[in-house]
């Protein structure tokens, strides 16, 4: 049985009347977590593309591209979607049960917004609604001010990300201290303890501009320390 079919199954059991604690009641051990770590992609992504008023196909798009859908598969996945979109239970329910199924300061939830940044800059738009919408996630998840300002800057092009923001530190943080602050974040970013930790193998990709990012911005601070 595929991911997208035991996830449909989920879904449609929310759509048929279930609760969310019925169904994330059934996903709480390993390797079914990372099926709740889809679905909360799915729900919280699709909720959030309206949340600047529109659903495009760029969103959509962006979604396939941060779980490496099958082509088999994408019929499938678009319908998960849909159903997401319209069930009657709002981003923060859905927030809440994912919290209590990891629980508190899991790494996951990083992952998991990382994911919702991709899909809400598909469009090239970073919508002040969205931003409510990721900050009001993040702080259900317990995820640190400065944690959540560091993956803005990443994903959000206002402006050249600070490389300090990037690695959550600061320019007067010690070298010792900065580079324990990278090598922690490259040891989190490898795809073995993306998928311990619930991430499912299709949405390892997220890894990838991750790691250009913070090894970039250790390159930065070591090239502009004093010799």
């Amino acid at each position: 049985m595929s991911i997208w079919t035991r996830i449909s199954e989920a879904i449609a059991a929310l759509a048929n009347g279930e609760s969310l604690t019925q169904v994330f009641d059934r996903l709480k051990a390993p390797p079914e977590r990372s099926i709740a770590f889809t679905i909360a992609v799915i729900a919280l992504g699709a909720k959030m593309a309206k949340a600047d008023g529109q659903v495009t196909r760029d969103e959509v798009t962006a979604f396939r591209e941060v779980f490496q859908i099958a082509r088999e598969d994408e019929a499938g996945a678009a319908r998960i979607f849909n159903l997401a979109r319209q069930d009657v239970a709002g981003f923060e329910e859905y927030a809440l049960r994912i919290k209590g199924l990891f629980g508190p300061g899991h790494k996951v939830y990083g992952d998991l917004m990382e994911g919702l940044f991709h899909i809400a800059m598909a469009d090239g738009d970073y919508h002040p609604n969205e931003d409510l919408f990721l900050e009001r996630v993040a702080e259900i998840f317990g995820i640190p001010e400065n944690q959540f300002r560091a993956m803005r800057a990443r994903f959000v092009p206002d402006a050249k990300p600070d490389p300090y923001t990037v690695l959550g530190v600061t320019p007067d943080t010690p070298m010792p201290e900065i580079r324990k602050a990278w090598r922690r974040l490259v040891r989190d970013t490898h795809p073995d303890s993306m998928i311990a930790r619930g991430v499912p193998e299709e949405a390892v990709k997220l890894a990838e501009k991750r790691m250009i990012d913070i090894n970039r911005a250790w390159e930065e601070i070591t090239h502009s320390a004093p010799a």
